[in-house]
């Protein structure tokens, strides 16, 4: 607790200077009257009510409305929690390839869900949403601080989610740069994540949907998850290597971001871990301090005082016997 005027304090010394001033002056007229009179009477409770409660009881008031008056506070400081981060769109690929089993444990796409969770999960503050794709590109979450419910949805996420054939890597972009077009964040990027090429769909030709996202300012990661060569599927056929990192270069280098590569789950790990830190959010922090008054923690017991002291004087005190 601080007091805003803490100068009037000062009053709290004068009035008990003024008090025991007063209360030695009272004394010696006391002793005059005792000697003066042939029986001094027997000093009873009341009588010493009489002499010393309202006396002090007022002093007692002085002092508690003197505290009122210094304006006493109760300060609270704290941090104020950052409200602005980055707009980040998760794209990930969800034809049937993804589910070739060359990340050992997982097939390609479990080891993208289970990459991009860790990645959800060490952000703060930054609106993620996600778009799924194959033949389609659909809208899975829009952008949300709701991180539990976005996780929910990418545990969700099947291999041919999206019930059409193909890999639709161009209207996954452009169903991204749509959602992020309008944002305010300071920062928008989309991360990408894929193991084709373009086949189908209104934009098949991703550099297109690129040139949009370098018109808003949207940065794209592009993330290939494939080994080299042929993967084994869960059906027990294989399917060639068919990643088409030319296309995903031209992506990166036209709106300012990186492409990455990855042949094993560890390799994918690090390449999240290599984005959160290059998209780290800096915050510059902001502290608040809340001044709550409490001068009515002595005003009310003051004036209770001086209702008590009146009421008193009214009725029990209004008499020396």
């Amino acid at each position: 607790m601080i007091f805003r005027h803490p100068y009037l304090l000062a009053l709290i010394l004068l009035i008990l200077l003024l008090a025991l001033s007063a209360r030695r002056m009272g004394g010696r007229r006391l002793a005059a009257i005792k000697l003066s009179v042939a029986l001094p009477a027997q000093e009873t409770l009341k009588t010493m009510l009489f002499r010393y409660f309202p006396f002090w009881a007022r002093v007692i008031t002085l002092i508690l409305l003197v505290f009122a008056l210094a304006r006493p506070q109760k300060v609270e400081k704290g941090n104020v929690p950052p409200t602005e981060g980055i707009d980040i769109m998760l794209c990930l690929d969800t034809s049937y390839s993804m589910s070739a089993l060359d990340f050992n444990p997982y097939n390609r796409l479990d080891a993208a869900k289970n990459a991009a969770a860790d990645f959800i999960q060490r952000r703060a503050n930054d609106r993620i949403g996600m778009v799924i794709f194959g033949g389609v590109a659909v809208l899975s979450c829009p952008l949300t601080l709701d991180y539990t419910s976005l996780l929910e949805l990418l545990a969700s996420t099947e291999i041919n989610m999206t019930k059409a054939d193909g890999t639709a890597i161009g209207d996954a972009l452009i169903t991204s740069v749509n959602h992020l077009k309008n944002s305010k964040a300071k920062s928008k990027i989309i991360i990408l994540l894929t193991d084709g090429r373009s086949n189908v769909g209104i934009i098949t030709d991703p550099v297109m949907a690129a040139k949009t996202a370098k018109a808003y300012d949207i940065k794209i990661y592009t993330v290939g998850t494939a080994g080299k060569g042929p993967a084994r599927l869960p059906t027990g056929g294989l399917i060639n290597d068919d990643l088409d990192e030319a296309t995903l270069l031209e992506v990166v280098d036209m709106t300012g971001g990186e492409f990455y590569r990855a042949g094993n789950f560890f390799e994918l790990q690090k390449i999240y871990e290599k984005i959160d830190a290059l998209e780290k959010t800096k915050f510059e922090v902001k502290t608040f301090v809340n001044y709550t008054d409490m001068y009515l923690l002595f005003l009310v017991p003051a004036l209770a005082l001086a209702a008590l002291i009146f009421i008193l004087e009214k009725t029990y005190l209004r008499t020396i016997p």
